[in-house]
């Protein structure tokens, strides 16, 4: 287990990122929770939680906690959801602060520090509530970086990993998103490692990347995959896909590999 909750982020934290990697949406008036779900507010400082939304299927079923990508919200996940309770999973999708019903301002220190705390709170929290089944992490696009964060530093508690448009590095997602890198003296040393951390994982993985993502290439996907440590995992590639439309593009193999993900853990 690698202590990476002192990592300096502090070089991300600057006007010329902010505000091009974090686009906060809060959720107006609050969604209506579905009948089966929960909604939790996750302490990750002092006055600032986190919403999340816990859509169970069963105490002893594994369940995937989620850090979503840049621009969603907790409540864009509930129609997912289903889909995710009929494979006998848990899904417990976060926001970032700022996102959703959370409180406080996104900065990237605060992302890769609430992860940990939001590992402990789900970790103490939901076998308490009876839900004591493994648990797995899940990231998109920006989310990956929470996940890969996670699975560098506690490789031994989590039972799986599925990064889906994941970035394998920095810099040049940063570039895309119109940072000048020169101006801000980017080394991807200082960045997120989203490659370097991915080795520390043994675990079963899955990558899920569509063909034509044009903010972060299916390369980065390939990268990912190839340096990650684990003997069990597989590569998704939905054809015809880009950023944003993995799931309307490749909806049944995506949920398809994710079942199997699943049952090759329930057989563990």
């Amino acid at each position: 287990m690698i202590d990476r909750t002192a990592a300096d982020y502090s070089a991300l934290d600057v006007p010329e990122v902010l505000p091009r990697l974090f686009h906060p949406r809060p959720e107006p008036g609050f969604s209506q929770v579905p009948a089966s779900s929960r909604d939790l507010l996750i302490p990750v400082a002092d006055g600032v939680a986190v919403g999340a939304r816990l859509h169970p299927a069963g105490f002893t079923a594994p369940t995937i906690l989620f850090f979503h990508g840049n621009g969603e919200i907790v409540a864009d996940y509930d129609e997912l959801a289903p889909f995710h309770q009929r494979l006998g999973v848990n899904f417990l999708p976060v926001d970032y602060r700022g996102y959703g019903r959370s409180t406080g301002e996104p900065t990237v220190t605060a992302m890769m520090q609430d992860c940990h705390r939001i590992f402990a709170y789900v970790r103490e929290n939901l076998p308490e509530m009876g839900y004591r089944g493994p648990l797995l992490v899940m990231g998109r696009s920006l989310g990956s970086a929470s996940a890969l964060e996670l699975i560098a530093a506690y490789p031994e508690r989590l039972a799986g990993l599925i990064i889906e448009s994941g970035f394998a590095y920095a810099g040049p997602l940063l570039q895309l998103l119109g940072v000048n890198l020169e101006t801000i003296e980017f080394q991807e040393t200082a960045g997120f490692r989203n490659v370097d951390k991915i080795r520390a994982y043994t675990g079963p993985t899955l990558i899920i990347h569509a063909e034509h993502d044009h903010i972060i290439p299916l390369s980065d996907g390939q990268a990912l995959f190839d340096a990650c440590g684990a003997a069990d995992k597989t590569f998704l590639k939905i054809p015809q896909a880009d950023h944003n439309d993995v799931l309307l593009q490749g909806f049944a193999a995506y949920m398809a590999a994710i079942k199997n993900l699943v049952n090759k853990i329930r057989r563990e």
